[in-house]
Formats: structure tokens, C-alpha cells, sequence
């Protein structure tokens, strides 16, 4: 089945592996954490470097790698600066030009600068992949596990953005969709950076999280698993677009089990749950209080029902459907 390695794996086989100590690392590989953090050479600035693929959107694969890359780096409260690229290509049929050039856009949208790479082709590809590193400084580090008892959650924007935008770019056809949604959908691709949410929220954030494979309920218990906590969420307070909803109802899918880039999940105290909805509002963004972090063992508790396992998208096999039918 495609899709992340376990936490169980990762802790049997990645984490120990990761060569010589450093004491300059103050964030390394995590259940969770998708940035890890650096203490700073000089200054008191914070290197925060996250690295991303994206193996399996067809459609605007540059356009879309950007932000994807950045919003680890954004969600651990740093401004996105530097990128290399990783790109693979099926065959020199494909677009090059088209995928720098979105690259490039993109890299100017969020303020970054492109700073390396490798380029090759790869006969055993079957679609682009592209693997971007992206880093950046924070005054203050936030990570996914710093979740607290008392604090409360919310969102920003909506729930499974990029999968709406996916669905709608490499499915769309197939689905008795009017045309007018399917395009709206797509242009939610355009709102798949959360470094404006996370600057705004980010003062008062005690963990803050880029929710991607496995959606917006994956992004939560993720949270709740690396901070040792749990958090009870009410499901009709989070927010779920129009075109999200007629999607993923033609499609059979979950709008909170699809790739959820474009939402920033994060927790803060209580008392700064309106200074957070306020500075969002200010920055022309969508916040929502939808749940609180309660003590108890890591779980996710949805409508009543404890969410505990690993949570996969509900696009793979829509994927894994596809490529049969080629």
C-alpha cells in the first residue's frame, strides 16, 4: 500500500540511524515532527530544514512541490528561504520548462530562492517526482509536540484542499461534477501555502502542523501522538468547502482523509484562542476553534471515537485504480 512508513518502522529502523550526535540538533527525527531544527551558529535564529516528495500529482507538479516543501518549515514557525530541487523525469518528452518555470513562480510566492539540486531521467518512472529540502530561521522553534492539556485546536482555511484540487486536476473527469466546481477546485491549488496562517498564529502557538497524506484526521492524531496527548474533536466544526464536499461525495472519499495541504492545524492556550482567530482574520484568513487538548493516552477522539491507528488517504486508491485501468 503507498503511503508514509509506519511509526512503529520508523522507530525500529530510521530514528536510531542518524549517524553522529550533534548537540547543535535540537529537533531530529520525530513520530510527527516533519522539520527538524538546528541550533544557530551565531545569532539567535534557529535553522528549521524539512524535506518533501511529491510522487503522485500529476497535474502543476512544480507549482505544487513548493509550498508543500515549505509548510513543514512554516509550520515550525520559521520563514521559508532556501530550496533544492530533486527533479525525475519519465522520459525528455515531459515538460521541463514547464515544471522550472512553476517552480520559479512559486519560489518568488513564498519568498524563497531556489539554491541547488539534480535533474536526471529515470526510465522506471511512470509520472514527475520531485523531491524538494527547503530551510529556513525562526526567532522561536514550534513544534508538532508541544501540545498541551487545556489548550484548544483550530484550523485554518478548510479541510482537504490539496485533495479537492487533486481530484479535480487528475480525476475530474470521471466524475459527474459540474465543470464550474471542478475549476473552482482547482484553483485551490493556489492557497496551498500556510506560511501567512502559521506568521499569524505562530506567537502564540505550543505546536503547530502541516497536515498532508491522510488529511486533516491524520494531521490531528499526529498531533496528538507526538505530544503525548489527546484531542477531542468535534467533526461539524471543521470546515469543509462546497466543492471539497461534492468531490469527495462523487469520488467516495472522506474530506477529512484526503491530502489536507493548504489547512494549518495548531494548538494554543485558551485565552489566545480570539488574539489567534483575530490576527488570521487580519491577515484575510479562515480560523476555527474545533476541538481541545485533553490529558490521556496520544489519540485522536473524533465525534466520541478514539482514533489511535495510522491513518491512510483515501486517494491512494484512486491512484492504485488508475494505474491498473493503464
Amino acid at each position: 500500500m503507498p503511503g508514509k512508513v509506519s511509526p512503529d518502522d520508523l522507530l525500529a529502523h530510521v530514528f536510531e540511524r542518524t549517524g553522529t550526535d550533534d548537540e547543535t540538533v535540537l529537533q531530529g527525527p520525530a513520530n510527527g515532527e516533519d522539520a527538524a531544527a538546528i541550533a544557530p551558529f551565531d545569532g539567535d535564529e534557529t535553522l528549521v530544514v524539512s524535506s518533501d516528495p511529491i510522487s503522485l500529482a500529476a497535474a502543476g507538479v512544480g507549482s505544487l512541490a513548493v509550498p508543500i516543501a515549505c509548510n513543514d518549515v512554516a509550520a515550525s514557525g520559521a520563514d521559508p528561504r532556501w530550496l533544492t530541487v530533486v527533479i525525475m523525469l519519465p522520459d525528455e518528452e515531459t515538460d521541463l520548462e514547464a515544471i522550472t518555470s512553476d517552480l520559479d513562480a512559486a519560489a518568488r510566492d513564498v519568498g524563497a530562492t531556489i539554491v541547488g539540486g539534480h535533474s536526471e531521467y529515470v526510465d522506471q518512472l511512470e509520472r514527475p517526482l520531485l523531491s524538494l529540502t527547503a530551510m529556513g530561521t525562526a526567532e522561536s522553534f514550534v513544534p508538532t509536540g508541544g501540545a498541551e492539556p487545556g489548550d484548544s485546536v483550530l484550523i485554518t482555511k478548510a479541510a482537504g484542499l490539496e485533495g479537492t484540487a487533486i481530484l479535480a486536476t487528475d480525476f475530474g473527469d470521471e466524475f459527474d461534477v459540474d465543470e464550474a466546481v471542478r475549476e473552482r477546485a482547482e484553483g485551490f491549488l493556489d492557497e496551498i501555502s500556510v506560511a501567512p496562517d502559521a506568521r499569524a498564529v505562530r506567537e502564540h502557538a505550543t505546536a503547530m502542523h502541516d497536515p498532508t497524506e491522510g488529511g486533516v484526521a491524520a494531521g490531528l492524531l499526529e498531533i496528538a501522538r507526538a505530544s503525548g496527548v489527546r484531542l477531542d474533536v468535534d467533526r461539524e466544526s471543521i470546515p469543509i468547502r462546497e466543492e471539497t464536499a461534492r468531490l469527495c461525495e462523487a469520488a467516495g472519499v472522506d474530506p477529512l482523509r484526503i491530502f489536507g495541504s493548504g489547512a494549518l492545524l495548531a494548538t494554543v492556550p485558551s485565552d489566545a484562542v480570539d488574539d489567534c482567530l483575530a490576527a488570521l482574520e487580519a491577515a484575510g484568513l479562515e480560523g476555527s476553534e474545533i476541538g481541545t487538548v485533553e490529558a490521556g493516552d496520544p489519540a485522536l477522539v473524533l465525534d466520541g471515537t478514539s482514533i489511535t491507528e495510522p491513518i491512510a488517504d483515501d486517494l491512494y486508491p484512486l491512484w492504485e485504480g488508475a494505474d491498473a485501468d493503464d
